[in-house]
């Protein structure tokens, strides 16, 4: 019999079991995703970035026949909106201000991690069906008012419209490698003007006396970390308050996957004034925080855009992921491309008020992608 059952922490089942779904080594055309293996969402839990009292109560899905598992979802209790990048505080204000308690819900995601990828571990499409299937039946058996998956991928989204869920369409802005050989290779392939822009502002970075390092693997050292740390702190203390990792999180991640860690840090007179941390995937670079300690002009551009396309480009990558928002990326080569979500909405008439208002909101983001696409810094045609 297939069944299915919840977990409250990533302990409770064998880290080789769970990598075999989500990153299955004998599936030659489904890419290493950093962001769904068991490392990286155990060290969220072990460093204390996610547990109950940040408002993220691990209650993973697992699909077993037996005593094999077949499928798996990250999947978790939010009693609040932050750290998704899939907006639902006006669902929420709506719900609680006709009588209803938005919160909690459930929420299949990676924690603080607005990067597309899979949310049904499995290794074929019924297996799919039956974790989203079972994940809406546990929803509707505790009462909680909604479920949603974020940030799945388009095959993922169609099981999701087969079983009657919403679908919602954003947008992030990728950078495609063409088979470029090198950085000045991609700018051939801009407009003139576009051209001299970006390269005006890599050459201000250096003559301002900046210099890059790429660092990875066994190379990354404690004094690294403590540079970036302090880095990620301004960022997050500006943008949400509090950061959402603890600086545990890193260590681990860097114990477990140090591999998968790409930094760029940038020095300036012997010492580090800025800094981005990447995750390395089996096709993409995605990069995902970063934070500076000095302001120089369009360094921010360099050490995040640019010299994420150089490090792309160098190994043979075909994409770079630069996270969430930032139309101000299109002008750096990143084009916009649609993400997914699905949601489960348990009240009837809140969900006949949400299918309208994605209907609307789908049409917007198609409009907009397709106008978004015309300021890209390519030559036409």
């Amino acid at each position: 019999m297939i069944q299915a059952r919840t977990i409250s922490s990533l302990d409770e089942v064998d880290r080789e079991h769970w990598d075999a779904l989500a990153n299955p080594a004998d599936v030659g055309d489904r890419p290493y995703h950093p962001f769904i293996a068991w490392d990286f969402l155990h060290a969220l839990e072990a460093s204390g970035s996610v547990r109950p009292e940040t408002g993220w109560q691990p209650f993973h899905l697992l699909l077993e026949e037996g005593d094999t598992l077949i499928g798996a979802m990250p999947l978790y209790v939010k009693g609040h909106s932050q750290g998704e990048y899939v907006f639902d505080y006006a669902w929420a204000d709506a719900y609680e201000r006709a009588g209803g308690k938005y919160y909690p819900k459930l929420l299949s995601a990676v924690p603080f991690t607005p990067v597309p990828g899979p949310r049904l571990l499995a290794r074929d499409d019924g297996a799919r069906l039956q974790l989203a299937s079972a994940a809406t039946q546990i929803a509707d058996k505790f009462g909680v008012s909604s479920l949603h998956i974020n940030f799945l991928q388009p095959e993922e989204a169609s099981i999701g419209d087969a079983l009657g869920l919403l679908r919602r369409s954003g947008q992030q802005y990728h950078f495609t490698n063409r088979g470029y050989d090198s950085f000045d290779d991609f700018l051939g392939e801009l407009a003139s003007r576009k051209r001299k822009n970006l390269r005006k502002e890599r050459e201000s970075t250096s003559a301002q006396g900046v210099e890059i390092e790429w660092i990875t693997g066994a190379a990354i050292t404690d004094e690294h970390l403590d540079a970036f740390w302090i880095f990620y702190q301004d960022t997050g203390s500006r943008k949400w308050g509090t950061p959402y990792l603890t600086r545990t999180f890193f260590r681990l991640l860097i114990e477990r996957m140090a591999d998968r860690v790409l930094l760029i840090m940038a020095r300036r007179d012997g010492r580090y004034i800025a800094g981005a941390l990447n995750m390395i995937g089996g096709d993409t670079l995605y990069g995902r925080y970063w934070g500076c300690t000095e302001h120089v002009p369009f360094l921010h551009f360099e050490v995040c855009y640019y010299q994420a396309i150089d490090y792309a480009i160098e190994h043979g990558l075909s994409r770079v992921e630069a996270g969430a928002q930032g139309e101000h990326k299109i002008a750096r080569g990143y084009e916009p491309v649609e993400t997914h979500s699905v949601h489960w909405i348990g009240d009837e008439n809140f969900r006949t008020a949400i299918a309208r208002y994605l209907d609307n909101e789908r049409a917007h983001v198609e409009a907009d992608i397709d106008i978004l696409r015309d300021y890209t810094p390519y030559r036409k045609g």
